[in-house]
């Protein structure tokens, strides 16, 4: 089924803002997820890619095994699902938001943008977990480009992002979060990072996030297909790298350019800096 007709122009930008504009109240559904929407707000998502709100729970120890499923069947056509949850003394109201706004944020990145053409819309449907917190379709497409903003800038270890985790043995001596030495534990060569985010019940942006920022620190390895070497030239700095065509065993990664870091990471940039002049001397 089409989107609601309506006499006023739709709005210029895509799915979402016509809906905010139009006011409507159901779900769209696209290739990655499903859209709740009440009066054009985004109530709740159910993404393909991401980790839902049910594995976060689980895997943080708030929720029992069953409870999700009993959650589920209890909350009836009132959809009051998320307020059984906090009822039962499973969780806070204020977890229940904060786990819900990550839950639907993670799957947005990932079912954003919906293309017209393969996404349907049906009217008056709602989710049983109930409105927690909506969120304008505005704010939500614009955390999305924020976090996308932040990924590109890791764009040269987008190889890792749907291969398999291979951790590099022994480790070096750059500095990781908790996070991410929980990552590296838990991969085992076969996990891809949207795996390993819905094993250890985590954001699948940020797994995607912090296994580019492990690669380009030389802590994950790079698919060989992918691999790059440094363009040298004598007297100059590392300014660019190009594919590989040939290369030994050992080139499966390539030292970062410093700015494409994160400057929430200072001490990676600087050990990579120094690691590059170490390169360019030898």
């Amino acid at each position: 089924m089409g989107l609601p007709i309506s006499p006023h122009p739709p709005a210029p930008a895509g799915l979402l803002d016509r809906c905010a504009a139009e006011r409507v109240t159901g779900t769209l559904s696209g290739p990655h997820g499903c859209f709740y929407l009440l009066e054009g707000a985004v109530y709740c998502i159910e993404g393909t890619a991401a980790p839902g709100l049910d594995i976060r729970l689980t895997a943080a120890g708030k929720l029992p095994p069953q409870g999700w499923q009993y959650a589920a069947e209890t909350a009836g056509p009132r959809q009051s699902g998320g307020q059984f949850l906090v009822s039962e003394g499973w969780l806070t109201q204020g977890e229940l938001e904060i786990c819900h706004l990550a839950a639907l944020l993670d799957a947005a990145f990932f079912a954003l943008p919906l293309a017209p053409e393969a996404t349907s819309f049906t009217p008056g449907t709602g989710h049983w977990l109930g409105v927690i917190r909506p969120i304008s379709a505005t704010a939500l497409q614009q955390a999305t480009a924020r976090r996308r903003t932040l990924l590109d800038r890791l764009h040269p270890w987008a190889a890792v992002d749907s291969s398999p985790v291979v951790p590099v043995h022994p480790r070096t001596s750059a500095p990781t979060t908790g996070r991410q030495r929980r990552l590296l534990d838990r991969a085992d060569g076969r996990q891809t990072p949207q795996e390993l985010a819905r094993a250890l019940g985590q954001s699948a942006f940020g797994t995607l996030l912090d296994i580019r920022r492990l690669a380009a620190a030389g802590l994950v390895h790079v698919p060989r297909a992918a691999a790059v070497l440094p363009r040298r030239r004598p007297g100059a700095c590392l300014s660019g790298a190009a594919p590989v065509a040939e290369g030994g065993p050992d080139a499966s990664w390539q030292l970062p350019v410093p700015d494409v870091l994160d400057t929430a990471d200072p001490d990676i940039a600087l050990l990579v800096r120094l690691r590059t002049a170490l390169e360019e001397s030898l």
